[in-house]
């Protein structure tokens, strides 16, 4: 069983506390990363949003589990009807007027079997995520 978490890092153009705004601003994750109907970065604070592929949508249920002001940001990550759990850590590292971001998603060998719940699909989902949807958004 491959239990390697997926790791997506990325440079982007723009300084951490703007990064770190895109990533726990609910009016500003709408418009890169999911329609989260409500959002604050506190510790144990419990959010949900739909997402999924054209086949299937399924609700996420996510809980901040760490969070450490501009510089790392950590919740749960499962399904709801769905066994399993997983833990997405974002972690941001400035570097002059740039920002290093590293996403690691980590225990999706405890999801069930299936296309929607791969490695791949996380691996190419999280990609784009960070390395277009939030890019753009913060670059621009």
């Amino acid at each position: 069983m491959n239990t390697d978490p997926v790791i997506v890092e990325r440079i982007l153009d723009a300084p951490t506390k703007k990064v770190w705004e895109a990533l726990t601003d609910n009016d500003q994750m709408r418009k890169w990363y999911f329609d989260i109907s409500s959002f604050k970065p506190q510790l144990g604070f419990e959010f949900q949003f739909e997402g999924g592929s054209e086949e299937q949508t399924y609700v996420h249920l996510c809980k901040i589990t760490q969070i450490v002001p501009e510089e790392k940001l950590q919740y749960s990550w499962r399904y709801a009807g769905y066994p399993g759990n997983s833990l997405v850590t974002f972690e941001l590292f400035p570097e002059g007027n740039v920002t290093r971001i590293k996403l690691t998603h980590e225990g999706l060998e405890t999801f069930p079997e299936g296309r929607d719940f791969s490695k791949a699909s996380f691996t190419n989902g999280w990609t784009h995520i960070i390395g277009k949807s939030l890019k753009d958004f913060v670059e621009k």
